[in-house]
């Protein structure tokens, strides 16, 4: 069925693989005469696409679905709808739909490619549509994507999660873990290349475990890379994420050895002590962490590594804190996310005993982050004076005289230049180091 002179806004909430689903939605909905709206307001169709790790983030899409109350109230054949994670947990549609009757829409990540009938019957009948399918399914393939860059692109390789972390949502709500085939993947990649894509990020609740899940081949993660490094045209291959649990040896060499493959390792810890490793599910101890990342020196001295680690977990007391302390203090990460953990109802931290005091929380987390800032600007101090790759992504958002991009180690650099420059990859001498970002000027050739 073929719309004119429609338009479509989305709002994504949540980690690259939400990010991914949106270009699909674009994709569809462009597909279906859909435009993008310039703002909220001149949309036929909205859609929050919704992250459910964190209750902040809930309670967030249920107040701005509250605000559009009114702007569905002036234009009664406004199609709002919700997906994502959010909305596949259990009873969630009939909350949204209670607090939010002006909602119509509202469909999970297992059911994107229904959206075209799911729009048809809403407008047909104007009756609301539901449809969330609480087990894995099957993967689609050939979906519609529309990318927000031309140069670069989100690429699945596995959908759903194994670990069960005691903290995460996720696996109950995106499912077990489900690898693409590799053929459909490299196919995808060789499409995107001929297209003008030159960086690709490999998109993954644990891409490590790539493959497990197969019956009829053998075929791991780092099987995977080897190939897509293969592919002509392509200058930069980006992953997300690595459990570390899962990388093994075979992949650290793997990675050493191929050339496209970008030398950062993002590796969240999440802790330093052994005890709240263990209550977390982490499936690994410091020392094995620790470990791994000499070990991924060893092999690319110039790494770059950065982590994720939560704060105030159940029963974490000043000396568990303290040993994460040394652990970041050990390892000299490049940077860090840090969060203070918030209870996640249907996980089973939600039900520890020994919950952290949020004042407690928050002062562990300013120390950490003192830390990780300090250690983070020494770093990037490192690179004065020093010439950098950097694709150039667009113009920068803190300041619009100047070019932003990306180096292979994912820090990003701001100079000036011509917007000719933007998707090309280009050497820059960094002159002012600072802890977030790299400043500098185009190196003359």
């Amino acid at each position: 069925m073929f719309f004119s002179e429609k338009y479509y806004y989305i709002q994504t909430f949540g980690c690259q693989m939400n990010e991914r689903d949106t270009e699909v939605l674009s994709g569809i909905l462009k597909q279906m005469g859909y435009q993008k709206a310039d703002t909220i307001e001149n949309a036929d169709i909205i859609l929050f696409n919704t992250c459910c790790v964190r209750e902040k983030a809930e309670n967030k899409v249920l107040s701005q679905l509250g605000e559009l109350k009114d702007l569905k109230s002036k234009n009664p054949h406004l199609i709002i709808g919700v997906c994502g994670c959010m909305v596949q947990q259990e009873g969630m549609p009939e909350t949204i739909r209670r607090s939010a009757p002006h909602v119509e829409l509202l469909f999970g990540t297992h059911n994107i490619h229904e959206l075209p009938d799911l729009i048809e019957n809403i407008l047909v009948a104007r009756n609301p549509q539901i449809s969330v399918w609480g087990s894995e399914g099957e993967i689609r393939e050939n979906l519609p994507s529309e990318r927000e860059y031309p140069f670069k692109a989100l690429v699945n390789i596995t959908y759903g999660c194994n670990n069960f972390c005691t903290y995460c949502i996720v696996p109950y709500v995106r499912g077990r873990e489900r690898s693409r085939y590799p053929q459909h993947v490299i196919s995808e990649i060789k499409d995107l290349v001929a297209d003008g894509v030159i960086e690709v990020m490999l998109l993954g609740q644990n891409v490590n475990s790539y493959g497990k899940d197969f019956k009829d081949i053998s075929v791991d993660f780092a099987d995977l890379l080897r190939e897509v490094n293969k592919i002509d045209g392509l200058k930069r291959i980006r992953y997300m994420t690595s459990h570390p649990r899962d990388f093994t040896d075979k992949l650290v060499k793997t990675i050493t050895h191929c050339e496209k493959v970008c030398k950062h390792f993002h590796l969240p810890v999440q802790a330093g002590s052994n005890k709240i490793l263990e209550k977390m599910n982490r499936g690994y101890t410091r020392e094995s962490y620790l470990e791994l990342i000499a070990k991924i020196r060893e092999y690319n001295p110039k790494a770059v590594i950065t982590t994720d680690i939560i704060v105030g977990f159940p029963g974490e007391t000043e000396e568990d804190f303290l040993q994460t302390l040394d652990l970041v203090e050990k390892i000299g990460f490049d940077g860090a996310f840090t969060f203070i953990y918030s209870t996640r109802t249907g996980t089973p931290a939600a039900k520890f005993k020994e919950q952290v005091p949020l004042e407690i929380k928050k002062e562990r987390i300013q120390r950490l982050n003192e830390k990780i800032n300090k250690i983070g600007r020494e770093i990037n101090e490192k690179y004065l004076n020093k010439s950098v790759e950097v694709l150039v992504e667009g113009i920068s958002k803190t300041n619009d005289q100047m070019l932003s991009g990306k180096t292979e180690g994912n820090k990003t650099v701001i100079f000036p230049g011509s917007t000719s420059l933007v998707g090309k990859i280009v050497n820059v001498v960094i002159t002012e180091p600072q802890t977030w970002i790299l400043k500098g000027k185009l190196q003359e050739i």
